[in-house]
């Protein structure tokens, strides 16, 4: 029987995202004339267990798209929106893959957002709210990605992204416009040594500085911080992304102008952590080197070793880093995985396990905040979502700069010391 809560339509179709790559927004139209709309975001650098993301040869997405107008609409005809998981659940049995190759990742994330985000209209909820439930709700610590390299930058650093971690500060409004005041310390700084030409952003708003070695990024960052005399304050953290950098025929590291062996690797990290107030460290291995990240973290003690390509969202290879005892800390990419229902039963596992979350972007984002919603509505203890500029980035700030503004809620910065 139809209600004001049951899917009327769902129509899929291409839009573009932040490097100018179609991708897939889906729209869900209910019973009661609500609509709602899910993008589709799209890695550039990405684990090889990742969900599959349908594109066609040309580089576009018409296949997604006809997943999700031939395949799923019909499906999730008449349906109460309200029922993320049984929706989650069809659209995953519709696919009939392991990885979701038939439909789509990108065609079944979009809609299973979509979903949420209706599902909250309807009852005149916020998204985090919907979501979250009886959570408790706090604001997540924001991993600022200031200057790029790796795939997501045009020098030659083989490190993606060199982070700075505003913790030691009373609410978020606070956290960001002190990282704003650094970011803008660290363009000054590059304008100043290499020329304003080299002020040009990567793919997640960082400054992308002609660079090769590692130490001159890592010292660019850290002058920044000190200019601005938040050393006491501000961490800072890096994503390797080190499987983009790995040899796998001679079994080494190709990095700053020559190559490491993976427990040469070893002794970098832990080098950069004796001299750099590192927090964090994702990636420093490639993608299937449990044993090599457990070492690490052990060694490592209080900076959080992150999994991304380790896991990609899912709960069999977090299981594997469990046992291992691999990493402190998961990143969360719900495109990673394809489903909402998906995201949190993994975000979940990790917490019950007393693991780091940080709900994460991708390089190719859309201006939709809604994982600023996701992060709040879990309570991640972080959230990766870039540089504060490019309004694909900043939407998802300003999304919880409103959060706390119109809620009030605690900033959690200081409680991940420990």
């Amino acid at each position: 029987m139809m209600n004001g809560f049951s899917i009327a339509r769902v129509h899929g179709y291409e839009i573009i995202d932040s490097r100018g790559n179609p991708t897939v927004r889906t729209r869900i139209t209910l019973e009661s004339g609500i609509r709602a709309t899910g993008d589709a975001p799209s890695g550039a650098s990405k684990g090889t267990r990742e969900a599959v993301e349908l594109r066609d040869r040309d580089g576009s997405v018409k296949e997604a798209v006809d997943s999700v107008n031939y395949y799923i609409s019909p499906a999730l005809s008449g349906l109460d929106v309200r029922e993320q998981t049984k929706i989650d659940e069809l659209m995953i049995e519709l696919d009939g893959t392991e990885n979701k190759s038939r439909l789509g990742a990108n065609a079944i994330i979009a809609t299973s957002i979509a979903v949420a985000k209706a599902a909250a209209m309807s009852l005149s909820m916020e998204p985090f709210m919907y979501i979250g439930g009886a959570r408790r709700h706090a604001l997540p610590v924001p991993l600022l990605n200031i200057l790029n390299g790796g795939v997501h930058a045009g020098n030659m650093l083989k490190i993606q992204e060199f982070m700075i971690i505003p913790v030691k500060f009373d609410s978020f409004k606070e956290a960001l416009m002190a990282s704003v005041r650094i970011y803008k310390s660290l363009k000054g700084l590059v304008a100043e040594r290499y020329g304003k030409v080299y002020t040009a952003l990567g793919d997640e708003g960082g400054i992308s500085p002609p660079l090769s070695v590692t130490e001159d990024a890592l010292n660019l960052v850290y002058t920044a911080i000190r200019n601005e005399g938040m050393e006491d304050r501000v961490y800072m953290g890096m994503d390797a992304a080190a499987s983009d950098f790995y040899n796998h025929e001679k079994g080494v590291y190709e990095i700053d102008n020559g190559t490491k062996t993976p427990d040469q690797m070893i002794d970098f990290y832990l080098d950069i952590a004796n001299r750099y107030p590192l927090l964090y460290l994702e990636d420093p291995f490639e993608e299937d080197d449990f044993k090599r990240f457990s070492e690490l973290q052990g060694r490592l003690g209080k900076v959080i070793v992150t999994g991304d390509d380790l896991y990609t969202t899912n709960v069999k290879y977090l299981k594997k880093g469990m046992e291992t005892k691999s990493t402190k800390g998961v990143i969360v990419k719900a495109n990673q995985i394809g489903t909402l229902t998906e995201t949190i039963q993994f975000f979940d596992m990790a917490k019950e396990n007393s693991i780091k979350t940080v709900v994460s972007h991708r390089s190719g984002e859309t201006e939709d905040y809604f994982i600023a919603d996701l992060s709040v509505a879990l309570n991640s203890d972080f959230i990766k979502t870039g540089a504060p500029s490019r309004g694909e980035r900043t939407s998802k700030y300003n999304r919880l700069l409103e959060i706390e503004n119109d809620h009030g809620l605690e900033y959690q910065g200081r409680k991940l010391l420990w």
